[in-house]
């Protein structure tokens, strides 16, 4: 190959510039050009594109956000949508793709491959860390910080009102957030998609005579959270504890901005050059991951359709750290 390109598709992610950074310089390592495509799938469509020199992706990496900016694009689902982005991909001469994005951003790409033969390599970017065949996702650990310095100033105002706050954290249909952000704050309860009737088992933790007393509680909730929204799972408690004094906060897209940590710079890096060298060497609908620390490579199959599952060693932990 002798040109490729890159863009972020889906929701943004902290991470996002770094992984951006970390193809342009590997394709300029193999000197292959890169071409940005700005506005994802939508921008493929629209003619968005850009040439990128390593002198473009100089002092990005510490910023949040994606500076090639994303999109979610309706046209893209249809096929005459297709045929445009087909045209202006082969109008610039571009041989392969590297899609920085999720679950959506995948399934375009594989799409895009059965009807043209456009080669692509997925780098996993999503703050909820939902994408089969990597142990994180870019941005994940940034979000997890976020809430977590969230969570701690409100544990301030929590001990000095003796409340209980329930505070939403994003993860739409999955608790990785929450667990993580959960533990690391001290929650005495965490609801979860992923876990059935898991308002009953806070309710009954609540209620035991055995349970430390405290004078105030931090219970982070899942935005997916099956049993219903934050707001009514609050109204909820509040009915069964009636003399509780409580709160609701939801933190929403705060969780998706600021300057990525150490971990999401490093990972994005190791992401994006790893698609880079597995474009070159003629693989196509892989996504990149890393495993147990070490560089993992799924079908955009497998990573779609397969379940990703919370850490069940986690939750156990939480749950004997909370009692």
């Amino acid at each position: 190959m002798k040109k490729i390109g890159v863009f972020t598709s889906g929701g943004d992610a902290p991470g996002m510039n770094a992984c951006i950074r970390a193809v342009v310089r590997s394709a300029a390592f193999h000197e292959v050009e890169v071409m940005g495509i700005k506005r994802g799938y939508q921008g493929m469509i629209d003619d968005e594109f850009i040439n990128l020199q390593k002198s473009d992706v100089a002092n990005i990496i510490q910023n949040g956000g994606t500076f090639l900016k994303t999109a979610r694009s309706k046209e893209f689902m249809t096929p005459e949508g297709r045929q445009k982005a087909y045209q202006n991909i082969q109008k610039h001469g571009i041989e392969g793709l590297v899609c920085i994005g999720g679950n959506g951003t995948y399934t375009g790409a594989g799409i895009f491959y059965e009807e043209f033969g456009i080669p692509s390599i997925g780098a996993p970017g999503t703050i909820d860390n939902d994408l089969y065949g990597t142990d994180y996702t870019i941005g994940f650990d940034t979000a997890v910080n976020t809430a977590l310095d969230a969570i701690d100033k409100i544990r301030d105002t929590a001990d000095a009102h003796n409340r209980i706050f329930f505070i939403e954290v994003m993860g739409r249909d999955s608790g990785f957030i929450a667990l993580n952000a959960g533990i690391a704050g001290g929650s005495e309860g965490i609801l979860l998609p992923e876990v059935m009737n898991d308002y009953e088992a806070l309710k009954s933790h609540f209620a035991d005579d055995k349970r430390r007393t405290k004078e105030f509680s931090i219970v982070i909730v899942a935005e997916g959270e099956t049993e219903g929204k934050t707001y009514q799972l609050a109204e909820r408690f509040k009915a069964d504890f009636p003399e509780c004094d409580l709160r609701v906060t939801v933190l929403g897209h705060v969780q998706r901005g600021g300057r990525p940590t150490a971990n999401d710079r490093i990972l994005a890096s190791l992401l994006g050059n790893a698609a880079v060298e597995q474009l070159l060497a003629g693989k196509t609908n892989l996504c990149v991951g890393v495993i147990n620390h070490a560089l993992a490579l799924v079908s955009f199959q497998e990573a779609i359709n397969s379940k990703k599952t919370i850490d069940a060693s986690l939750w156990q932990l939480s749950k004997v750290l909370s009692y």
